[in-house]
């Protein structure tokens, strides 16, 4: 599968490109930049415009890694354009945008998933597989925060611009927190939240507090933060007999009744994500970070900003 990548930035770089050239069945084929200077390490065709991309026959898939107020637009034109398409999360700016990325991707028969790689950790996979066993009885409560310091140093400021990253932390960090959720308990069915600026008085919220109801009564809360100095990264899941504990989030450990698991994710988190995608594409498996199945993120997010 012959890759194009949009965007070179601190993602793809580190993780997407490498991964692309670690899966045997794919190559990266070229890049789309506005700096040439920066495809020039990867010895590769690159274009200084997506539309110039688009027209080489031989570009079977996009990596969409741009800012949020691109994916829609850029993810539309590669569908359109007959090419399977993977794109960096969160999907879209709003419900409508992600609700036609998912249309457009139906009508084009092409595949289309975004970076939700979270679905790939083992330990995640696991859990699911618990509570489905009853582990921790009927699943009735689930809580995720992700708190960190973000001021804007580095090259991220593009955050703090709505117009380009659609929110704060509501859309950086918490959107791969709610698709776990989603991922858990399945579609969401009503959602409240609360945003607000508290330390830093960004064009964006620098804390956002969304409670989401699941079907069978489940209910999740994500609490997300630019302005703590003290990190935390915690899961946990209650129900009617016991708890399941998954802090940090990103780390190996699963502890529920009578038992204490260490299921590490992979060194780079998105392989498995474009693995799954390959499969998909060759007919071998079913999308396990879909366009169709992220769409239900945005949704809820759209009814966080609202109250």
């Amino acid at each position: 599968m012959n890759w194009i990548v949009i965007g070179i930035g601190d993602i793809t770089v580190r993780r997407v490109i490498p991964a692309i050239q670690a899966e045997p069945r794919s190559r990266l084929y070229g890049l789309v930049t506005r700096d040439p200077a920066k495809a020039a390490a990867y010895q590769t065709v690159s274009w200084r415009t997506l539309d110039e991309a688009l027209a080489d026959p031989a570009v079977d898939a996009v990596y969409v890694g741009t800012p949020v107020f691109l994916h829609a637009p850029q993810a539309i034109q590669a569908l359109r354009a007959g090419k399977h398409v993977l794109s960096e999360k969160p999907m879209a700016m709003n419900e409508a945008e992600a609700a036609t990325m998912v249309r457009e991707a139906e009508q084009s028969g092409k595949k289309f998933g975004i970076a939700y790689y979270r679905r790939f950790y083992p330990k995640i996979r696991r859990a699911r597989e618990l509570l489905a066993a009853g582990a921790i009885g009927r699943p009735v409560f689930a809580e995720l925060t992700n708190h960190m310091w973000f001021d804007g140093t580095g090259n991220r400021g593009w955050l703090f611009d709505p117009l380009k990253s659609g929110g704060g932390p509501l859309f950086d960090i918490a959107s791969h927190r709610i698709d776990v959720l989603n991922f858990l308990f399945g579609q969401p069915q009503k959602v409240s939240g609360q945003l607000s600026n508290v330390v830093h008085h960004y064009a964006v919220e620098d804390n956002a507090t969304v409670m989401i109801e699941y079907p069978g009564g489940v209910r999740g809360v994500v609490d997300v933060r630019w302005h703590s100095k003290v990190g935390r990264d915690e899961c946990r899941i209650r129900g009617t007999d016991g708890e399941m504990e998954l802090s940090p989030l990103n780390g190996p450990d699963l502890i529920y009744p009578g038992g204490h698991e260490s299921l590490p994710t992979h060194a780079n988190v998105h392989l498995p994500l474009i693995e799954n995608f390959v499969d998909a594409a060759e007919g071998k498996a079913e999308l396990a970070a879909s366009g169709s199945a992220a769409y239900w993120t945005d949704w809820v997010t759209e009814r966080a900003r609202r109250g």
